[in-house]
């Protein structure tokens, strides 16, 4: 197995997942996250040492000694902060490989034009994806979406929307939609026709580009105030 050096920065619970995985599979590990509390956290659990700090600020990089690594993911849940720590990586510490996670599914696209190598919308199958891959080249070729054939989307469930507080079973869902994790803080959820969505869950949506919109326009659909 080729080990890799690996930059994460940010994040909070899929953090915690991926150090875990690479952790197992001897990978060298750089890790900076700008919340110290659960960088700490992560460094009590793991034994690994956590950087705190700006992960957008070239100095927070070149004191964490990210020169030359194979693969910077940023985890941040702000996609700006991700563009810049990726970018600064990349342009100025010579990184392989940067790797950004993004909230918003319709800046997939416009990250890879601005030279972001890989760009999803999942922290969850990310870390799943990845966690037996070794090689750099087979690493690319897991998260590429660049086929459009799939896409990964993240949406955030709020109060009003129609589906908040349901039961899976109970949803008359479009065809096509397939829910493969859930985020509930701190749990990570594999949902079956039993389980409610409840407001403050992230869903996982894996689906087709043709699909995509149409997904997420149900998905975000608010209850009607005046019925």
């Amino acid at each position: 197995m080729v080990t890799m050096k690996i930059v994460i920065t940010n994040g909070r619970h899929e953090a915690d997942f991926m150090i875990n995985k690479f952790k197992q599979d001897k990978h060298k590990l750089v890790i900076i996250n700008s919340d110290q509390r659960f960088g700490q956290y992560m460094s009590n659990i793991n034994h690994v040492p956590v950087l705190f700090g700006d992960s957008t600020k070239a100095y927070t990089l070149d004191d964490a000694g990210i020169q030359d690594a194979d693969v910077l993911i940023a985890l941040s849940t702000d996609d700006i902060i991700n563009y810049i720590t990726c970018i600064t990586a990349k342009k100025v510490f010579n990184v392989k490989r940067t790797v950004s996670v993004v909230r918003n599914p319709k800046r997939v696209d416009l990250f890879k034009k601005l030279g972001i190598d890989s760009v999803i919308c999942s922290t969850y199958l990310l870390g799943e994806s990845i966690k037996y891959e070794s090689l750099i080249e087979s690493f690319t070729k897991t998260l590429s979406l660049e086929n459009d054939k799939i896409v990964i989307t993240e949406i955030m469930i709020e109060d009003d929307y129609l589906i908040a507080e349901k039961i899976i079973k109970n949803i008359k869902f479009p065809p096509n939609v397939n829910i493969s994790c859930i985020f509930r803080d701190p749990s990570v959820i594999i949902p079956n026709g039993d389980s409610t969505i409840k407001a403050g869950d992230k869903l996982i949506i894996v689906s087709t580009t043709e699909d995509q919109d149409m997904i997420v326009e149900f998905f975000e659909t608010k209850v009607n105030k005046n019925e």
